[in-house]
């Protein structure tokens, strides 16, 4: 997998998304923000917020996390403003996959790791090496829909369902004008264009997301296990979220799957899915956070991992969502970064750091869910 620099988060003083040079003019402070190019949501970045309140800040620490894609515009924008409000500590993330997450973690290259599916057993059993007198533990912090993107000329509204999406993206419709397409769409002009179906690369918690889903609503057509590896068959393949989402961006007939905040940034539409419920449902934060209400928290103790409902048919709720975790000792976590480490993530867990999520095309956790991931934090050591 190459790992691009762009959108690396290396210890600069205000982050990597976002520079801040502070200069005294007569007494007072100047903040001059420049942006990095065409980085999806920065759009919703030109005025800064006032810096965040009420934060416990660290009196010090430098924390190292990696992971997911999938919440690196989240996490740009919480590293900022929790930088503004505690200058002292130098958050890092590097988006290079939840695969390269959980690795990176188990090698304790990082304090935490972003991933968009819960720790399985065995790499639990793994992290009690790395947390002494404690395991690795799962903290859903930002949720969001699993958007599908597509470049058709003409066609700004799309409307697929699970059965014919298995097939698109398991190469068995292969043309834009397949009747099973025509059927979900029929006041629309399809063209008569080969599908470009893209996918990830990278081991990826988006496509474990998109296998469950897939593989729950549309058993008979899609037989591959919900992993983070891609598996089925034919289509093209991009390394990382955005590389999925700038593909679709530039090749005409292509579609992939990849997180809202992609395709709010690069202006890309995206498909309605067909639920089974009065109308379909498309990819936006409220209805992200009504299918997200629907799962189940299944971890034990301090884990708090999530089941989703992907066959729900309620009405306005997204089906293809996800969560990430930021995954962290329970005990056992560095002396050295644990202070500004429990800082850092009760500051993104808290209403301050959930309430900035829908505006940068996140979804919050339901509140309930945040609390115990706030109580949880507390008790980390």
């Amino acid at each position: 997998m190459q790992h691009r620099g762009k959108g690396r988060r290396q210890f600069l003083p205000l982050g990597a998304a976002v520079t801040a040079a502070v200069c005294a003019v007569t007494g007072a402070v100047l903040i001059v923000v420049s942006q990095l190019g065409d980085s999806p949501g920065s759009e919703d970045q030109e005025l800064p917020d006032p810096p965040p309140t009420g934060i416990a800040c660290a009196k010090e620490g430098k924390v190292p996390g990696s992971g997911s894609t999938a919440q690196n515009n989240a996490m740009d924008r919480w590293i900022t403003e929790y930088e503004r409000a505690c200058p002292p500590v130098r958050i890092a993330y590097n988006p290079l996959g939840s695969g390269a997450g959980v690795a990176q973690f188990m090698r304790q290259a990082t304090a935490f790791g972003g991933t968009d599916s819960a720790l399985k057993p065995e790499e639990v059993k793994q992290s009690r090496r790395v947390c002494p007198g404690g395991q690795a533990i799962d903290l859903p912090m930002v949720g969001g829909p699993v958007a599908i993107g597509y470049n058709l000329v003409g066609v700004e509204d799309l409307v697929l369902d699970a059965r014919t999406l298995a097939k698109i993206f398991d190469s068995e419709i292969t043309s834009w004008s397949d009747p099973a397409i025509r059927k979900l769409n029929p006041k629309v002009k399809l063209p008569d264009l080969r599908i470009q179906a893209v996918h990830r690369s990278d081991s990826s918690g988006t496509t474990q997301n998109l296998n469950a889903y897939l593989a729950e609503t549309a058993p008979g057509q899609w037989p591959y296990p919900a992993e983070k590896a891609w598996q089925a068959k034919g289509g093209h393949s991009a390394a990382g979220s955005d590389g999925v989402a700038s593909a679709v961006r530039s090749g005409e007939g292509t579609i992939g799957y990849f997180e809202l905040s992609y395709a709010a940034g690069l202006k890309i539409p995206t498909v309605r899915i067909d639920t089974g419920a009065s109308e379909p449902v498309e990819p936006t934060p409220t209805t992200a956070s009504a299918g997200i209400a629907t799962a189940d928290v299944v971890g034990r103790a301090g884990d708090l991992t999530l089941e989703f409902d992907y066959a729900t048919k309620a009405e306005g709720a997204y089906p293809i969502v996800l969560v990430t975790y930021e995954i962290v000792c329970d005990t056992g976590n560095k002396p050295e970064t644990l202070a500004a480490l429990k800082s850092f993530l009760t500051y993104t867990a808290s209403e301050e750091g959930q309430r900035i999520l829908p505006r940068i095309h996140y979804a919050p956790l339901p509140e309930n869910v945040a609390a115990r991931v706030r109580q949880v934090i507390e008790n980390l050591s």
